[in-house]
């Protein structure tokens, strides 16, 4: 099972399988309009206009399980990352990525690439995934990390 088998909703509330990113890098990341980490927005967008020419998608996935920092609207949650941080990069449904209602891409996720000490729940918003052109995850970064830490190991999977 890879990334491109899975199903999810667009911020639109349209269903779309992960299979038309099929031969792409992914970062994939749970988001917050809320968090300390919010300002990632700004290197995710960076990272990704400079690497997309090459295959990079980077596919933000809204979260409100961690101190409810995400409670807005679909449409809110557009606007405020394409205002605030001129994002571009294709967001998503708002979604749970821990307990028994944790979207199914953030199950395999967390299987695939348990973070520290092997636990495998997310610990925080902004917590990111990289994906190898066949759909395999290949890295787990905690909240944290500067999406600009991830580009050497971007570069070597385009």
């Amino acid at each position: 099972m890879t990334v491109y088998d899975f199903e999810v909703k667009k911020i639109n509330g349209e269903e779309m399988s992960l299979n038309q990113y099929e031969g792409k890098v992914l970062v994939i990341v749970n988001t917050a309009s809320k968090c300390g980490f919010t300002p990632q927005f700004k290197e995710l967008q960076s990272v990704f206009e400079e690497y997309k020419e090459m295959g990079l998608e980077v596919l933000g996935f809204p979260c409100n399980q961690f101190m409810n920092q995400e409670p807005g609207s679909e449409d809110e949650i557009l606007s405020f990352c394409e205002m605030n941080y001129g994002v571009s990069f294709p967001m998503f449904a708002k979604i749970d990525v821990n307990g028994k209602n944790a979207a199914p891409l953030y199950k395999h996720l967390s299987e695939e690439a348990p973070g520290a000490m092997g636990l495998k729940a997310i610990k925080w918003n902004f917590t990111k995934f990289l994906v190898d052109r066949s759909g395999k995850v290949v890295k787990r970064y905690s909240p944290n990390a500067s999406p600009l830490e991830m580009k050497e190991d971007i570069e070597k999977l385009l």
